[in-house]
């Protein structure tokens, strides 16, 4: 019975037939005319270059009238946004450099950061007299001789410890001794600060006496062993002449490899403990340098 049954929809091959295309272009046996008129279109070099021509000011013809011809509303739109800024940018370089409200922009924040500076200094001079910015330079206040011997202790403090310059050792130096301090003195106090100082190189004999977090260091490796966790890169032991430490240097850091028998200095070191002993660990933003890779005289 179901095959009896015929959808509504359903079109005999007879009144397919006599069906006529919708345009009507039949011919005489009621066959449907094909159009067979080439189509042209545009090669892809062609719709490049059309496309670079209507997007580009130049390749306009004329763009001061109310439409472009030869573009759409979009490629309009985007010319007239760029003739805009063009314009303005030409603007700008006429009237100069950082003028009008941007140069009385940079003057007000300026202006605001020397003042801030100045009165942090005022309130740091309370706690440090040679915070004062009105203050001059201490080493004018030294005589010749001891002048002298400050700048030769910052020469030698200089070569010692590594970060520093000999002018910021002298300053510190001369500050000392302006205070009624003799140079002994002086040179021990400023020697223990500055070699506590943070990212000053430290003896790795002193880790344990530092109170600080992070750490820096320079010294030899002196053993490399496997390490005990897919999360450790390397693991070893690095020497200098106050001592050894245990260096870990993770995964994730993806700091560079090291070898036994190389001179290393690494910045920043996280400093922890292991078994009872100060440790370090390279993480992410440590820092490892090669003193001795690539040296010229090896070449």
């Amino acid at each position: 019975m179901s095959g009896e049954q015929r959808s509504s929809t359903e079109v005999t091959v007879d009144e397919q037939a006599l069906r006529r295309p919708e345009d009507g272009s039949v011919d005489a046996d009621d066959f449907p005319v094909v159009d067979e008129t080439p189509q042209l279109e545009a090669t892809v070099d062609q719709e490049k270059q059309a496309k670079v021509d209507a997007n580009h000011p130049e390749g306009i013809v004329d763009t001061s009238a109310a439409r472009i011809p030869g573009v759409t509303l979009a490629q309009e739109e985007r010319i007239r946004a760029r003739e805009a800024e063009l314009d303005r940018l030409n603007a700008r370089a006429a009237f100069g450099k950082q003028t009008g409200r941007e140069r009385r922009t940079r003057e007000v924040a300026a202006a605001g950061s020397r003042q801030r500076r100045a009165a942090f200094q005022q309130r740091a001079a309370s706690v440090d007299p040679w915070a004062d910015p009105e203050r001059g330079d201490p080493r004018r206040e030294l005589s010749q001789e001891e002048l002298a011997a400050v700048n030769e202790h910052a020469e030698r403090l200089a070569n010692q410890l590594c970060g520093w310059s000999r002018a910021a050792i002298a300053r510190r130096l001369a500050e000392a001794v302006a205070d009624g301090q003799d140079v002994p003195s002086a040179v021990v106090r400023v020697a223990e600060a500055v070699e506590t100082a943070p990212g000053t190189v430290i003896p790795i004999g002193t880790l344990e006496d530092v109170e600080r977090k992070e750490v820096s260091i320079a010294g030899r490796v002196k053993t490399l062993w496997d390490p005990s966790h897919p999360s450790i890169a390397q693991v070893g032991l690095i020497a200098d002449d106050s001592g050894q430490t245990r260096v870990t240097i993770w995964q994730k850091s993806d700091a560079p490899w090291i070898a036994e028998g190389e001179r290393v200095r690494i910045h920043g070191a996280a400093r922890n403990w292991y078994e009872g002993l100060v440790s370090l660990a390279v993480t992410g933003w440590s820092t490892i340098y090669f003193p001795e890779r690539d040296r010229w005289w090896d070449a």
